[in-house]
């Protein structure tokens, strides 16, 4: 058997590291948690997944923890605040997509809610690849594209199929972690 080793994009920082350790993979069903990655996953666009994780907690602070009622209810103020904030990545049209989607996840509260249209595209349950190197891992799938197209259909922004990817990958609608990573078991078996 080969040496088990984590995957290979972790290792450049600490903040990596925790985050694949703890967190990339794992399925999550929160729907706070989904809306709060598929925002976060948006604002990395362009920039580095480490960024984004430097951010978080000031994505949290400013976005009052992702509360969808609170920022689907932002205003012009919110916005200018928003804009403000060296927490946060401060682009307007990022702010304004935070926002949007806000309102788009709100609609789907009174029926099938975010949660379960986003897992819906998984039949409910990870896919399980079995990837042995970094190069094997797609930047976007069929998968990923009917989601982004969906989204983008009932008015979420910054859902583009590479970002819909990264999201899955986040909240673990599919197991990413190479089959040489001790995660790749551990998520595989939750």
């Amino acid at each position: 058997m080969s040496k088990m080793e984590p995957c290979p994009w972790c290792l450049a920082s600490e903040d990596y590291i925790d985050y694949h350790d703890n967190e990339w993979g794992v399925p999550s069903y929160d729907p706070q948690h989904l809306f709060e990655m598929l925002i976060l996953e948006g604002a990395q666009a362009g920039l580095s997944w480490l960024t984004i994780l430097r951010k978080r907690e000031g994505y949290r602070r400013a976005f009052h923890g992702f509360d969808l009622e609170r920022i689907a209810a932002y205003d012009d103020s919110d916005v200018k605040r928003l804009l403000a904030d060296e927490g946060i990545v401060r682009n307007r049209l990022k702010v304004a997509a935070a926002i949007d989607n806000a309102r788009a996840a709100l609609v789907m509260e009174s029926g099938e809610g975010l949660g379960e249209l986003l897992w819906s595209f998984v039949e409910g349950k990870p896919v399980q690849n079995r990837w042995r190197s970094l190069e094997e891992v797609p930047a976007s799938t069929h998968l990923s594209d009917r989601m982004s197209r969906e989204l983008k259909r009932r008015g979420f922004r910054f859902v583009g199929t590479t970002i819909c990817y990264a999201f899955m990958q986040s909240v673990g609608m599919v197991n990413d972690h190479l089959l040489s990573c001790p995660r790749h078991q551990e998520v595989a078996e939750r």
